[in-house]
C-alpha cells in the first residue's frame, strides 16, 4: 500500500501554492459610548475599563436590566394610527471565551436590581410584621364585637347584633412572597406563578445560558420552549395545566433574559437553526447577542469605582422602578414616535424589508433581521424613558436605537458565521497541529484526536474541505483490500511535517 500511495503522490500534478486560510469570524463594529444615554454611559465605561472587559457586555447587561424594570409600565406603538403594540422587553447574550469577564460583568452591572429587590424584601417583611399586629387588633375587636352582639341578641335585637359584627373590618392577607424583579433558575410552573405575582414582568439572569438553552433542545421540554417563545412577545396569554398545580393562566408572559455563553456552546445551536432542525425562532430572539473581539492587550488597573457614575447608574434604575402612569382604563399607556423620529424609523424599516425580501439572505438570518423592529422600538422607548422624555419617543432616542441596530447587525453576522466559521476554525486547528498527524492522514486520524470542534466525522470532513479549497492538502482515492476506496490526504510540500515529526 505504501508504494501505491507514494506513486500516486509523486506522479500527481504539482499543487498550487497554498492560500491563507480565512478568518473564522467576520469583523464586528466597534462599540461607541454615544449609543448609550448619558445617565448610564459613564458607569458602563468605568466598569469596562476597570475590569478590562468589553464595553458591549456592560452595555447589554444594563439595557436588559433596565428593560426588565420598565416591563409593561409603558408600551410602544411604532405606527401613527395602527394598533401594532410592542412590549419593551429584551433578550441579550454575552458570547465569549471563559476568560472574557462575562460573569464579573453580570455581577457589576446588575447591582441596582439586587438593591431594589433587597429593599422590596425588607418592605415585605415589615408588611408581614404589621399584618401580624393588625391581626391581633382585629382579633380583639372581633371578641369585643361578639360580646356586644351577644348582648343585643339576648335582648332580641338581631339586626343590632348583625350590625355589631359588621363593624369589624376584614383584614386582607398580604402577598406570600415579596415583589420580584429577577429570577435565576425556575421551572416553567414556578416561573408562571412568579409572573402572575409580578404582572409587570421579570428578568431571567443566568450566569451561563448554555444549560438553559441545552434544556430547551430536549424533547421533554418542548412545552417549556413554547412558553419561553411566548414570553419574548411580552403580551401573550398562556395557560397550562399541571397535575398537583391545577390550571395556571398567565395574563402577560413578559420576560427579559440575559446571560453569558461560550462560542463552542452556541455554535451547535446556530447550526441547528441554519439546517432547519431547530428553527422556531428561539436563537433569533436573542437580539442583543454580542460577540466582541477580546482585547489584545491587558493592563493592571486598580482604582476605586467612580462614585458619581455609579450613583447616576443606580438612580436610572430606581427612577424607572418608581415610574407609574395613570390611565382611565387601567391599561399601560402607549407612546409613539415624534414626527421627525417617525420618518427615520420608516426609512430604516423600508431598507430592512427590502433586504430581508431580496431572497439573498439565509432563512435564519432573514428571520433574525425581521425581529429587529421590536428591538429597535424597545430600545428607542427605553432611551426616551431614561432621558426623561414625556409621552412620545423623540428623534435623538430613535437615532440611538438605530445605531444599535447597525451595531448589532455586525454581531448577528458573526453569530451566524458559526455555521461556516466552525469549519474554518477546524481547518485552522488541523493546520496548527498537522505535526500530530501522519503523512498522509485520513479523516479517522483526525477524529481520533478528539480536538475541540472536530469530534465527529462530519465536522472533520467539513474542516478538511476548507484545507482543500485553499490548497493546503490534496485528496487521493486509493483502493483498499476490501475493494472499497480509501480517502487519504497529503499536505502541500511546503506544509508537510518534516521527517520524524509525525
Amino acid at each position: 500500500m505504501t508504494s501505491i500511495l507514494t506513486q500516486l503522490h509523486d506522479t500527481a500534478e504539482p499543487m498550487e501554492p497554498p492560500r491563507a486560510l480565512p478568518s473564522s469570524l467576520p469583523p464586528v463594529d466597534p462599540f461607541s459610548p454615544e449609543m448609550l444615554p448619558e445617565a448610564i454611559r459613564p458607569y458602563v465605561m468605568d466598569v469596562a475599563q476597570r475590569q478590562q472587559s468589553a464595553p458591549e457586555y456592560c452595555a447589554v447587561v444594563a439595557l436588559v436590566g433596565l428593560a426588565g424594570v420598565v416591563g409593561r409600565k409603558v408600551l410602544m406603538r411604532p405606527k401613527r394610527y395602527d394598533d401594532w403594540t410592542i412590549t419593551p422587553n429584551l433578550w441579550g447574550a454575552l458570547i465569549g471565551g471563559p476568560s472574557s469577564m462575562k460573569s464579573p460583568t453580570l455581577k457589576a452591572m446588575r447591582f441596582p436590581l439586587d438593591a431594589i429587590e433587597a429593599e422590596l424584601r425588607e418592605e415585605h417583611e415589615a408588611t408581614l410584621a404589621q399584618h401580624a399586629d393588625d391581626a391581633e387588633i382585629v382579633g380583639m375587636e372581633r371578641d369585643a364585637a361578639k360580646q356586644r352582639a351577644k348582648k343585643k341578641a339576648k335582648e332580641g335585637d338581631r339586626e343590632g347584633a348583625r350590625a355589631e359584627l359588621a363593624k369589624v373590618a376584614n383584614l386582607e392577607e398580604p402577598p406570600e412572597s415579596p415583589p420580584r424583579l429577577t429570577v435565576n433558575d425556575a421551572s416553567v410552573e414556578a416561573l408562571g406563578e412568579r409572573l402572575n405575582e409580578n404582572p409587570n414582568g421579570l428578568t431571567l439572569v443566568r450566569d451561563e445560558l448554555s444549560g438553559w438553552l441545552a434544556k430547551m433542545q430536549q424533547e421533554e421540554h418542548a412545552a417549556d420552549r413554547a412558553f419561553y417563545l411566548e414570553c419574548f412577545n411580552g403580551d401573550g396569554r398562556y395557560t397550562y395545566d399541571r397535575i398537583g398545580r391545577g390550571t395556571i393562566a398567565i395574563e402577560n408572559c413578559n420576560l427579559s433574559i440575559i446571560g453569558g455563553i461560550q462560542p463552542a456552546k452556541i455554535a451547535p445551536l446556530v447550526r441547528g437553526v441554519a439546517k432547519g432542525t431547530d428553527d422556531d425562532g428561539l436563537i433569533q430572539r436573542f437580539q442583543l447577542a454580542v460577540w466582541p473581539d477580546q482585547p489584545k492587550q491587558w493592563q493592571w488597573v486598580d482604582r476605586a469605582p467612580s462614585a458619581e457614575a455609579k450613583d447616576r447608574y443606580r438612580q436610572a434604575f430606581y427612577a424607572l422602578h418608581a415610574m407609574t402612569f395613570e390611565t382611565e382604563d387601567g391599561e399601560p399607556p402607549t407612546w409613539r414616535f415624534s414626527d421627525h423620529a417617525q420618518a427615520e424609523f420608516i426609512t430604516w424599516m423600508e431598507e430592512l424589508h427590502a433586504e430581508a425580501r431580496s431572497g439573498e439572505l439565509p432563512p435564519a438570518l432573514e428571520s433574525h433581521l425581521l425581529k429587529m423592529p421590536k428591538t429597535v422600538c424597545a430600545l428607542a422607548l427605553l432611551f426616551a424613558l431614561v432621558d426623561g422624555e414625556q409621552g412620545e419617543v423623540g428623534h435623538a432616542s430613535t437615532c440611538r436605537a438605530l445605531a444599535w441596530a447597525e451595531f448589532l447587525r455586525s454581531h448577528t453576522a458573526r453569530l451566524y458565521s458559526a455555521v461556516t466559521g466552525s469549519q474554518v476554525a477546524g481547518a485552522h486547528l488541523i493546520h496548527q497541529r498537522r505535526d500530530k498527524l501522519p503523512q498522509p492522514f485520513t479523516v479517522r486520524d483526525v477524529r481520533r484526536k478528539q480536538w475541540a470542534g472536530l469530534a465527529n466525522v462530519e465536522e472533520v470532513r467539513e474542516a478538511i474541505e476548507v484545507l482543500e479549497d485553499h490548497h493546503h492538502v490534496r485528496r487521493f482515492e486509493v483502493p483498499a483490500e476490501t475493494g472499497r476506496s480509501k480517502t487519504i490526504f497529503y499536505w502541500h510540500p511546503s506544509l508537510a511535517p518534516k521527517e520524524g515529526e509525525s
